[in-house]
This record gives structure tokens, C-alpha cells and sequence, in this order.
């Protein structure tokens, strides 16, 4: 698992990993702290002390360091976790048992719970132009969402929260890719995957809990909105899409927009956010996300 500064997450990750891993099956565990500042390089020393641990001096993003840890990993099968995420008793088994009885499969995803223990979206068809068409119709979760039924099932693309990998699928790719700083990395990791022949699983019995931290800072937000989009927008650049990508800007952007106005109609509700995410689509080169955020850290540290 990659951490940045989510200490009492990455304890928790741990201390599942610990309490669900399968018997007789072997394993390590490898922890890349990403130069955070609050102390959980330490904790893990302390409290983890047979956990792998490669402390960063210098941060970097969420693709760069799960392909980091997929190269340093010395197992047929890699476990990426997000540092806030959570197994239940059985997810690593049923992941393990998903690849291993299909050798045609180099990808296998967990269905996600919230932190109250909710079923969420989590395995997705690849990004097309029906998706955008649909999302102008409000009827996207129908046409995308793949993290349905009760048995394993072929998918375009899993969340990396809780994502099992054939290491040597991942390396015949080339990992996954550090352009993507973080969001659409594991899409564009499982695009490349499916080019080349390989299946992506969904595997509902599979269950981890992902404590999603959105921060409710405002500016801390609003380089998470431009993120998203640009790692959007170098998906359907890379991948030679542009009638796609003209799809989702006129039809994510109208979608915002009404979201947005309905947003002013109804008390608490957060009408700058679908602004924001409006503006974004339109521009996605524009404004500060998290990578000038990690940038402005590591020159801080720096001097």
C-alpha cells in the first residue's frame, strides 16, 4: 500500500492484513510511505515491524508508487491496497482463488463497502462515448457500473483500493503508468491489460471496507476535482479517443451544470462543487491539483 499522511488508516490496513490473511498461503507486506509527515513511517517500525517499509523523502504519485511496490514485490500475486482501505475476513482467499482459476484473468477487484458498511461502485466499463450519452440523461450508473450480482464476472476496470494483480501480467505492460498521477491510472492500467489479452474480475464475495477521505477543506477539494479531470483527459489522449472525449465534454459538462442548478433549489446542498467539476470538464488543463500540491511539498522540503 501506498500511505500519505493517513497514519491511523494505514494501522487499521495493517491490522486487517493481519487478521484475514489465508492460512498456508505466503506472503509479505510492503509499505511505501509517501514523505509523510505524520508519523507513520514510525508507527509501522513500531507496530509492524515485519512489514517491508520504503520511506520516500520526497512525494509522488499514487501510479508511480504502486508500480514501485509491484516491481519491488517478490510474489506471484500483488495485493494493492489504499492505505484507508480495510479487509474483511475471506477477501484475500476469494481474490486469490478468482486469478487463480482463471489464467486468462490479470486483474481481480473487491467490492468495496463504505465506512458504514455499504456496498459501493467499484468495477466500471472502460470509458466510451454511451457513457458520457448516458451521463446527459442522468442514467450513467445504469449504463457503467459493473460491481453488480453475486458471482465473479468480467469487467472493463476495477477501483486499485482493493485490487488483486498478476505481477507478471503488470510487468508485461509496463506497470502502471506515472503520468497518471492519481485517478484513471488503474483505468488506463486495465485498458492496457484488456490490449493485450487479459481479463479483468470483479469478485463480489471479495469485501473490503474503503474509508474514502475526502477532505472537506475546500481548497483540498478543488485539486482533487482538477485531478480527477485531467487524469480523465490523458485517458482518452492517450488512447487516441477524440470523438470520445468531445462526447464527455458536452455531455459531463451539461450534466454538472444541471446538477448544479438543482443543488441551489435544495437546502444543504453543495451547488459550487458540481461547478467546479463543470468548469474542470470544460478546461481540464486549468488550476492546482495534487500533483503542483506534492510538488510545492517536496521544494518546501527541499530548501
Amino acid at each position: 500500500m501506498v500511505n500519505t499522511n493517513g497514519r491511523e488508516h494505514l494501522l487499521a490496513c495493517l491490522d486487517a492484513i493481519a487478521r484475514t490473511h489465508p492460512a498456508g498461503v505466503e506472503h509479505e507486506v510492503l509499505v511505501l510511505d509517501n514523505a509523510s509527515d505524520d508519523g507513520s513511517a514510525e508507527a509501522v517500525r513500531e507496530r509492524h515491524p515485519g512489514a517491508r517499509l520504503i520511506a520516500l523523502e520526497r512525494r509522488e504519485g499514487k501510479a508511480a508508487g504502486d508500480s514501485r511496490l509491484l516491481k519491488e514485490a517478490r510474489g506471484r500475486y500483488c495485493l494493492l491496497l489504499n492505505e484507508d482501505s480495510e479487509l474483511e475476513e475471506g477477501a484475500a482467499r476469494a481474490l486469490l482463488d478468482a486469478l487463480e482459476a482463471d489464467p486468462a484473468a490479470a486483474v481481480a477487484g473487491a467490492q468495496l463497502l463504505t465506512s458504514g458498511g455499504e456496498p459501493t461502485a467499484c468495477a466500471w466499463r472502460l470509458p466510451d462515448a454511451g457513457w458520457a450519452l448516458a451521463a446527459a440523461v442522468f442514467a450513467h450508473r445504469g449504463y457503467a457500473v459493473q460491481s453488480r450480482g453475486e458471482t465473479v464476472r468480467a469487467v472493463g476496470w476495477v477501483q486499485s483500493s482493493a485490487m488483486l494483480v498478476r505481477r507478471a501480467a503488470a510487468e508485461g505492460v509496463g506497470w502502471l503508468d506515472p503520468a497518471f498521477f492519481v485517478y484513471s491510472d488503474e483505468t488506463d492500467f486495465c485498458r492496457r491489460l484488456h490490449d493485450a489479452g487479459w481479463r479483468i474480475l470483479f469478485v463480489p464475495s471479495a469485501r473490503a471496507v474503503h474509508h474514502d477521505q475526502l477532505s472537506t477543506d475546500p481548497a483540498a477539494m478543488e485539486r482533487r476535482i482538477v485531478e480527477f479531470h485531467r487524469g480523465r483527459d490523458r485517458y482518452f489522449r492517450k488512447h487516441g479517443m477524440p470523438l470520445t472525449r468531445l462526447a464527455w465534454t458536452v455531455c459531463w459538462t451539461w450534466a454538472y451544470l444541471a446538477r448544479a442548478a438543482v443543488a441551489l433549489a435544495l437546502p444543504g446542498r453543495e451547488p459550487r462543487r458540481y461547478l467546479l467539476h463543470a468548469r474542470q470538464q470544460l478546461r481540464p488543463g486549468r488550476g492546482a491539483g495534487l500533483r503542483e500540491a506534492a510538488d510545492a511539498y517536496n521544494a518546501l522540503h527541499a530548501r
